[in-house]
């Protein structure tokens, strides 16, 4: 019962997140044309946002608690749970933030990249399953929810960074500075458009069903051959199959022998169709508008100050960054020494979050020794979460590895 009535919790929040992402919007774009004092509208549908946002953070806390105490673990042991939980955690930063700084725009970036990251959990399997011997730790606890909270954190750097860009990169011309916020921007719409393919496809149920060249021993204790399922239309198979049952369309070819696992090519077209739909949903907001789409943004942010964009930037940078390296270096490491004799193993989850340590300590690095201030500094907060992204989505989809099974 709890379970479900956390399930209904999240879908609350998640509606709510909608409808104060596009009060937000309007705020911040509505001042343009609505005839009425700019600041007046600015700050009615601001405050209706946020306070719209707190409620949908309330029943989104009553989410993780409800969901918590029936699973009898935290929710965060496989990837529709932890995306859940660092949206949770990215609202969270924001709220905060907002309280400190009253700044309207920034619910019209934070808000709706929360959308996406609660939307992208939607696409993963969301029953509550026994945990596997690895997860069995109070360590799933201390772990993944800081290393969440750190991420979130980070997110709403990411936001004010890009929002520093929009504001403060020229428009009337090309030039590297813009071809390099539109494929920031692409990036963001290939999550927005995989989303949306798979969501779809899974209320189709059009499913391709392939049989693999591999076995395993059932219940039965009997040998039978793997199958892997895709959701949405196969463009790539797995090596060495055969289709059992046949799906909207027919395989262009087969996944490289090397990709391990009976699920290494499903992930390899979802990565595929995620760039494909990116890159249609890119080019038709191109032609929509008939302008860079930061262009379309960027009168939006004419009345806000990019210093305090660069501020808020970087605040958020330097409170996530402690956090994520306790949650996803630290703590990650003493639970690898307990679960599995080693505190690092180059995995390639552990790999990454490597990665990404080392990008924000260069950041910190530059930043306070360096000068790096503005723009070099809002590209660095840019970038660093868009290898957050890599690592949430291309790692946890594509790449096999100790923590696939996050990814399921």
């Amino acid at each position: 019962m709890l379970i479900q009535v956390s399930d209904w919790l999240l879908n609350i929040a998640f509606i709510l997140y909608v409808l104060a992402s596009i009060l937000f919007v309007v705020s911040v774009t509505g001042k343009n044309w609505s005839g009425r004092d700019p600041k007046a509208h600015e700050h009615r549908f601001g405050r209706m946002a946020y306070w719209i946002a707190v409620v949908g953070f309330l029943a989104q806390a009553g989410y993780v608690i409800t969901r918590w105490i029936g699973a009898g673990f935290s929710p965060t042991s496989n990837m529709f749970e932890f995306m859940a939980f660092l949206d949770f955690c990215i609202i969270l930063a924001y709220l905060i933030l907002y309280r400190i700084y009253r700044l309207t725009v920034i619910g019209a970036f934070v808000l709706p990249l929360g959308v996406i990251m609660l939307a992208y959990a939607y696409v993963f399997p969301k029953e509550v399953t026994p945990l596997i011997p690895a997860l069995q730790s109070y360590w799933l606890h201390i772990h993944v929810t800081t290393a969440a909270l750190g991420e979130g954190i980070l997110a709403v750097g990411f936001a004010a960074g890009l929002m520093y860009l929009i504001r403060t990169v020229p428009q009337d011309r090309r030039t590297r500075g813009t071809v390099w916020l539109e494929i920031v921007l692409s990036v963001v719409l290939m999550l927005v458009g995989f989303i949306a393919m798979d969501s779809t496809f899974a209320r189709l149920d059009q499913k391709t069903v392939f049989e693999l060249n591999e076995e395993k021993v059932n219940n039965m204790g009997q040998m039978e051959k793997l199958k892997a399922e895709y959701t949405l239309p196969a463009i790539v198979a797995p090596a060495n199959s055969t289709i059992i049952k046949a799906g909207p369309m027919t395989p262009l070819f087969e996944a490289p022998a090397w990709m391990e696992g009976k699920d290494a090519a499903r992930k390899l077209n979802t990565l595929i169709w995620s760039v494909l739909t990116g890159t249609v949903l890119y080019w038709g907001l191109r032609l929509l508008f008939r302008k860079r789409l930061a262009a379309v943004m960027q009168p939006a942010l004419n009345g806000v100050d990019p210093e305090l964009l660069d501020e808020i930037s970087y605040r958020a940078i330097s409170i996530g960054y402690p956090v994520f390296t306790l949650g996803a270096l630290i703590f990650a490491m003493i639970w690898a020494e307990e679960a599995w004799g080693r505190f690092w193993g180059w995995d390639p989850k552990e790999v990454w979050a490597l990665i990404v340590w080392l990008f924000y300590s260069a950041y910190l690095h530059l930043r306070l020794s360096r000068g790096w201030v503005g723009t070099k500094s809002a590209w660095m907060a840019v970038i660093g979460f868009v290898i957050i992204l890599i690592t949430l989505v291309v790692v946890n989809l594509v790449i096999a590895g100790l923590h696939s099974y996050a990814g399921v």
